[in-house]
């Protein structure tokens, strides 16, 4: 009995120390972390590996999430800046400033670059449409905000030269609509199924409601669509029947969709990543089914 019992301590004792050593490794190496780098390939702890792996996913996720929000507070102070000098200072008196600063507030835009961005004097950009057909004959709608018309357009005709793409007029292929993107909860936290969802949309006045992915933050939202002089009436409403609003403003909606083979659609989507990521653009619509 006293035999077991001494070789269960002394099991006990060497788990025991291991666990304190593991530890000791992994502190070691978050206060010195020049320290025991050939050694670490050798003794991997499990808090070690723990840790590398958040940090790993961490910097995977949260790098690209950081960087698309900053893209989006660029575009924004942007279109603020055009607001203000289309229809003045005052959300009170300038409906599409006031939709881009509830949309601000909604995005977690500071409240103070906000304010930087309707007060901002500096070089005047304008608002431009560009029309163009992509890969396996889908049409594309990109909207920009851009001091100089002619070097934008420079840069999107060499990217659909590169990428199978022309510039055409495609305007017929979309109507333009007023649309409310709002959260799939209530102000309460509360899931809105579909079926509640469309039943707001009636009594808000809207036309239809979709429900679509996020690309920003990366969850279902739902889009009530209205035309464009309702708008405000419509989102006014949506938020007394306990909705959450993200953005609301016109944007394009197809009237005509195509189907593209998969060859296609990779080189429509890669053309689509190009243009996006070009500074002057806004957004860009597409009628890819």
């Amino acid at each position: 009995m006293s035999l077991a019992l001494g070789r269960f301590c002394s099991s006990y004792r060497r788990s025991l120390w291991r666990s304190l050593s593991g530890c000791q490794e992994a502190l070691d190496r978050l206060c010195y972390p020049g320290l025991g780098l050939q050694e670490s390939s050798l003794h991997t702890s499990a808090i070690a590996s723990a840790g590398h792996n958040k940090w790993s996913k961490v910097k995977h996720i949260k790098g690209p999430k950081d960087a698309a929000r900053a893209r989006l507070f660029a575009k924004l102070t942007m279109m603020i800046k055009v607001a203000v000098r289309e229809g003045g200072p005052n959300p009170d008196f300038n409906s599409q400033l006031y939709q881009l600063v509830e949309q601000g507030r909604q995005r977690n835009m500071p409240k103070a670059s906000i304010e930087a961005a309707i007060k901002d004097k500096s070089k005047p950009t304008s608002y431009a449409l560009y029309q163009a057909r992509g890969p396996g004959g889908c049409s594309l709608i990109i909207e920009l905000l851009t001091d100089n018309t002619n070097r934008s357009f420079a840069d999107l005709r060499g990217l659909l030269n590169k990428n199978g793409g022309t510039h055409t007029d495609v305007l017929h292929c979309f109507n333009k609509k007023g649309i409310v993107t709002a959260q799939t909860q209530d102000r309460d936290g509360k899931p809105v199924p579909m079926e509640q969802a469309l039943d707001m949309a009636i009594q808000a006045g809207a036309e239809d409601v979709l429900e679509i992915q996020d690309e920003e933050e990366e969850k279902d939202v739902y889009k009530y669509i209205c035309d464009l002089p309702t708008l405000r009436d419509v989102r006014s409403q949506l938020i007394s029947l306990g909705l959450v609003p993200i953005s609301s403003g016109p944007e394009y909606l197809p009237n005509i969709t195509v189907q593209l083979s998969d060859t296609d659609k990779e080189r429509a989507f890669k053309l689509l990543e190009c243009i996006k990521d070009q500074p002057d653009v806004m957004r860009v619509y597409d009628n890819i089914e």
